[in-house]
């Protein structure tokens, strides 16, 4: 049986006559704040919206199992079996799937959908069972329509191959016509449903007609079940490979990285450097040698490749042969200036001293 609270906060069991009024209150109010939410301009993650969709769920979840123990549905029976009144709780898996969906836990986004899942397929094979509708079953399990992919040594998927073969062309090909079909009958139903609401909803219905407004909500609803379906199973298998390249980057070793080098200036002597350093004293510099020194220390140079005896013996050559040419320099300047010496003094015997200096000539 279930239970109601009483003024004191202890839960008493309901009677039959008033369990039946409180499931078709309890329904009303879950309809009614999917309805709110679904509609709502507030953002889905706030506090004030996640509230109401937790709030529809009990509520929904509640009158799910009033419907269990009252056993109002039964596959031994037929649609035109069911009462007109009782034609509304076939909804009850297909609102607590919506409302599911409205969840925006991102830690629990895989549980949230694949519970979603589970009660669209609930209520997909009940309308099945009634033969409300031509469709076909969705799979019970997400495992069973989602291939996955096979995780290789270093933990990340494999890369398939993909090949298209004629059948596969048609099935994309009936898979797409059904899609468009399906939207179609959607739009037509929701045109009809918008006509019948308004008589419901002003009290003039009689039973034929509340009951072609519940059918029609029922049928509008296949139609959005097997869309979210194909959602959903999208969707988890995104996270599925989600969670495959979070594993996978977790066992990867991690590399240990050079240590940062500090900033310079790279100077030409001793000189630009200090005076660099005098005008930037929180920058580091170095000159060129300085440079080199650190960096052949560290082996980060590439090698030359010129062997290291071969460039002294070549440095030797030619410190030689430049000692021989400032030696010769030195020979021939002394003979020059010797001449020069030798030519003044001939000179001087020749003129005497202020001659030719006629500047001072009165």
């Amino acid at each position: 049986m279930a239970e109601s609270d009483n003024c004191n906060g202890a839960r008493q069991p309901l009677n039959l006559e008033s369990e039946i009024f409180k499931l078709s209150d309890i329904l009303d109010r879950g309809w009614n704040i999917f309805e709110d939410v679904d509609s709502t301009t507030e953002p889905l993650g706030s506090n004030s919206v996640q509230s109401r969709v937790k709030r529809g769920v009990d509520m929904l979840e509640e009158a799910s199992r009033m419907v269990a123990q009252l056993d109002l549905f039964s596959r031994n029976e037929e649609l035109e079996e069911i009462a007109t009144a009782d034609l509304r709780y076939l909804l009850l898996p297909a609102l607590l799937g919506a409302l599911h969906m409205k969840q925006t836990s991102r830690d629990k986004r895989l549980e949230i959908v694949q519970k979603a899942r589970a009660y669209f397929v609930d209520f997909l094979r009940r309308c099945h069972d009634y033969n409300i509708s031509q469709f076909e079953l969705p799979p019970n399990d997400t495992n069973e329509s989602t291939v996955h992919e096979e995780a290789s040594d270093n933990g990340y998927p494999k890369a398939k191959s993909v090949s298209v073969n004629p059948s596969d062309l048609i099935a994309m090909g009936a898979k797409r016509q059904s899609k468009i079909e399906r939207y179609r009958q959607k739009k037509e139903i929701e045109a009809r449903l918008s006509d019948v609401r308004r008589v419901v909803e002003s009290g003039q219905a009689d039973d034929e007609v509340s009951r072609d407004f519940y059918l029609l909500n029922v049928r509008r609803w296949i139609t959005v079940c097997l869309e979210e379906i194909e959602s959903i199973d999208q969707e988890v298998e995104i996270l599925r490979n989600m969670d495959v390249l979070k594993q996978g980057a977790a066992k990867q070793p991690t590399q240990q990285g050079r240590h940062p080098m500090k900033p310079f200036i790279l100077t030409r002597d001793a000189v630009q450097a200090q005076v660099f350093g005098a005008g930037y004293p929180s920058l580091p510099t170095m000159t060129v040698d300085d440079w080199y020194e650190q960096h052949t220390k560290r082996e980060v140079l590439p090698e030359q490749g010129i062997p290291k005896r071969v460039v002294v013996e070549e440095d030797t050559d030619a410190t030689d042969r430049e000692e021989e040419e400032r030696e010769k320099k030195v020979e021939n300047d002394e003979e020059e200036s010797l001449q020069k010496a030798r030519n003044w003094d001939d000179w001087k015997d020749d003129h005497r001293r202020g001659y030719g200096n006629r500047q001072n000539m009165g």
